[in-house]
């Protein structure tokens, strides 16, 4: 390492003092933070600036003609300014919104329905968040619209000359992620905008993931929009602001109606204030805009050459590191990255969810799921990955607490496999109810959950209940479809009980250790119950009443459903047909 990369670095070392969240325990471990990608750390600059507002400044802004309220409205707009300079726009051109997804639908409501008609295209990509292609596909639906994707290869790079190929002159908007959030591919948005222009098509740039990590200039990139969330540059949650051209907004309607966007207000007509107050209705995050303004002076103070340079080698260091893992696969590889290493473990394969919690009991955290990026992980071949992604205030150390982990996670994972028995070839066992009914087999489940009082119990006691469910993943996924809305794989096949005018049963197996303990747990809900008794159980009070939400996540929570609605839709056919009828 040169002698300026070493000096970058101590620097930056030293401003982990000025976030005070990196200086805690969790589960009795130092804090490992690395999920940079879903929300960053606030320094004490920030955090000092909000409380500040609420202590000695809190008005309302733009109505009041007394002092307060006179210097909130100057706070608020001073947070304008410095949002504008920022990424080196004019501050008429920055509206403030709760986030990078309100700029996305507010774009695609106000300008989409103003602008796009039937038989227009929406170009988007295979990298994109949710939030930047549902706003889409609903205006695309209610307009009639098409939507184009641009595909990507293996690395996750874009293909730009089939992007060439998608463009016309029934190209209206092309909107694209700066960098993508799961996979960490920076695109060439100058490039993608230019292209764009030369058909007479707008630019929306989520750039969300970039902000924090590289300087932006919307005059330079030349694009039309550009949304980013507070949140991800050191800044707090529900701020964010949306970039547009002044020519664009003055020509959109409202997004929001209500205070402070009007002008003028009768019965008979409104007149709608000018951009950017046209699209601020109601009292805006006062609090956040300052706290946004007071992110950026940090983030200032520091200057993106230091950040960048740190942020390189960190991840240099890091993609080297983690390959030293047994099994592991880099999920993106592009050329040009951002600070995102997605992975799966595939040799032993170990689910991404057990990931996540392994390495939370060593105290680090990092993202694993799909990441809001469905269509991306089904390209991918994938149901998901664990992310790691690092911000500047992160260390080459953190970085070898978590590969350390990850390789006792693969040696224990090692460990089970030798232990395992092997799943049956043929026969599948329906394990026998716990009691007669749903309600007695939910009360005698509960009493067992009331024996534990934290989340960790709870959870291992849902893994022990996994560790006794039979082996019959490999063959169940050869004879029955995937349960939809699951984050993990499952298979689930459920079938009237031989002999018996109205029972249920099932067996069911996941590839994730926590899904199996779910799958076990339904187990003694439901199967070897009457059809008629598993329509009447409410199993979401006993959800409730044994704290489910406690410890399994909400992405879990949506899998546990689908379940459910396969079990239940068996039962309902049980129900209505006879069982003489039953062949």
């Amino acid at each position: 390492m040169t002698q300026v990369a070493e000096k970058i670095r101590g620097d930056l070392a030293q401003h982990r003092a000025d976030f005070p969240i990196l200086a805690t325990r969790v589960h009795g471990k130092p804090l490992v933070y690395l999920d940079n990608g879903a929300t960053t750390q606030k320094p004490t600059a920030v955090i000092d600036a909000v409380e500040r507002f609420y202590r000695e400044q809190n008005a309302n802004i733009h109505r009041g003609v007394y002092a307060l309220s006179q210097r909130a409205t100057d706070a608020y707009e001073s947070a304008r300014r410095t949002v504008a300079k920022f990424i080196n726009a004019d501050e008429h051109e920055i509206v403030f919104t709760r986030g990078t997804t309100e700029g996305i639908n507010l774009v695609a409501a106000c300008w989409g329905r103003s602008f796009l008609k039937p038989g227009d295209e929406i170009i988007l990509t295979a990298l994109e968040h949710h939030s930047n292609i549902v706003p889409w596909q609903l205006i695309a639906e209610s307009v009639g619209a098409v939507i184009r994707v641009i595909p990507i290869n293996d690395a996750g790079e874009l293909l730009l000359d089939q992007y060439a190929g998608l463009l016309s002159d029934r190209t209206k908007i092309v909107t694209v992620a700066h960098v993508s959030n799961s996979l960490g591919t920076i695109n060439d948005v100058k490039k993608i905008t230019a292209m764009a222009h030369a058909v007479g098509a707008i630019v929306l740039i989520d750039g969300a993931q970039w902000v924090a990590h590289h300087p932006t200039d919307v005059r330079d990139i030349g694009c039309d929009f550009y949304a980013f969330s507070g949140h991800k540059l050191f800044g707090p949650t529900g701020i964010g602001a949306l970039y547009g051209k002044a020519e664009l907004l003055e020509r959109m309607p409202p997004y929001q109606g209500g205070g402070d966007m009007i002008e003028s207000v009768s019965f008979k007509k409104t007149c709608y204030a000018k951009p950017p107050a046209r699209f601020e209705a109601g009292t805006p995050n006062i609090a956040g805009a300052i706290g946004l303004a007071a992110a950026i002076g940090y983030v200032d103070s520091i200057g993106f050459e230091a950040i960048v340079a740190h942020e390189n080698a960190l991840l240099a260091y890091a993609t080297e590191q983690v390959q030293r893992v047994p099994g592991l696969r880099i999920i993106g590889t592009a050329a040009e990255k951002a600070t995102v290493i997605s992975f799966v473990l595939e040799h032993p394969a170990v689910p991404i969810l057990e990931v996540g919690m392994q390495l939370d009991r060593d105290g680090i955290a990092i993202r694993t799921g799909h990441h809001c990026c469905q269509p991306l992980m089904d390209r991918m071949e994938i149901p998901g990955t664990s992310r790691i992604s690092l911000a500047f205030y992160n260390l080459k150390s953190e970085i070898d607490i978590a590969v350390a982990s990850l390789l006792r996670i693969v040696e224990s994972a090692v460990q089970k496999s030798k232990a395992s028995p092997p799943s049956p070839a043929v026969e599948l066992a329906y394990p026998q109810a716990l009691a007669p009914t749903p309600r007695a087999a939910a009360d005698a489940l509960a009493a067992n959950f009331e024996m534990f009082e934290d989340r960790e119990a709870k959870n291992e006691y849902l893994l022990d209940m996994a560790g006794r469910l039979p082996q019959t993943f490999a063959l169940l996924k050869k004879v029955t479809p995937r349960v939809t809305g699951c984050m993990a794989e499952v298979y689930l096949v459920p079938r009237r009980k031989p002999g018996t005018p109205d029972v249920l049963e099932f067996v069911a197996d996941a590839d994730a250790p926590i899904v199996r303990g779910l799958i076990a747990l339904l187990q003694g809900l439901y199967s070897g119950q009457s059809a008629s008794s598993i329509l009447a159980f409410d199993v979401e009070t006993f959800f409730r009443h044994i704290g489910l939400d406690s410890f399994i996540s909400s992405q879990r929570r949506n899998g546990l459903a689908g379940m459910i609605q396969r079990i239940r839709g068996a039962a309902d056919a049980i129900a209505k047909t006879p069982a003489e009828q039953v062949k």
